[in-house]
């Protein structure tokens, strides 16, 4: 897929005030630094079309992008923040999760993992929740250039075993750099190939 335009649309805290539409949405989660808008801007071809941060928690709202007016890429909150205070983090809980489980134009959640660490208890029981609530979701992990080729293999490796022990089936998994582009294709062409078949 070309992605010949990309353009902020609007930001908010209710999925009930998200655009009108009937466009399919491929909707960005992850922890807290795991690089999610490096990787929307590199999938987009622009520098700062998501806001970048070394701040952790950036992304408070859930911001909607129209790409090649066709289909909207949504950057959701991110999960984990340890030094947000409760109310803040069940304010996020609760955006987060409405979006997910009642905005019918959700298409596929793509959830980032960083590729240098070890399995989080965080991010498996929020994968083993998307599992209970039948939500389609793939696995990007990121930072793939942060590591060696062969550490890289062997932290997926371990990660996919992880996932083993609680999936039958695992789901479309991608391996991305943001600063070397690697995986951009793939994500892509994935979500290419899933809009044309809603067709």
């Amino acid at each position: 897929m070309d992605i010949k335009s990309a353009e902020f649309v609007i930001s908010n805290t209710d999925y009930l005030k998200c655009p009108d539409s009937k466009l399919p949405e491929y909707a960005f989660i992850g922890r807290s630094n795991v690089g999610k808008s490096s990787l929307i801007n590199m999938l987009c071809n622009r520098k700062d079309l998501a806001m970048t941060s070394s701040k952790p928690g950036k992304t408070l709202l859930i911001n909607h992008f129209l790409i090649n007016n066709n289909w909207h890429l949504v950057d959701l909150p991110g999960y984990g923040y340890a030094t947000a205070g409760k109310k803040m983090r069940d304010q996020l809980q609760e955006i987060i999760e409405s979006y997910i489980l009642h905005r019918e134009q959700l298409t596929c959640l793509f959830l980032l993992i960083d590729s240098r660490l070890e399995p989080q208890k965080i991010d498996l029981e929020f994968m083993e929740w998307l599992g209970e609530n039948g939500v389609p979701f793939s696995i990007v992990f990121t930072k793939l250039d942060k590591l060696s080729h062969v550490k890289g293999i062997e932290n997926i490796r371990v990660y996919k075993e992880k996932l083993a022990e609680q999936w039958e089936e695992l789901p479309p998994i991608f391996l991305t750099s943001s600063e070397k582009r690697t995986g951009r294709d793939e994500v892509l062409n994935y979500i290419d190939g899933i809009s044309k078949d809603l067709k």
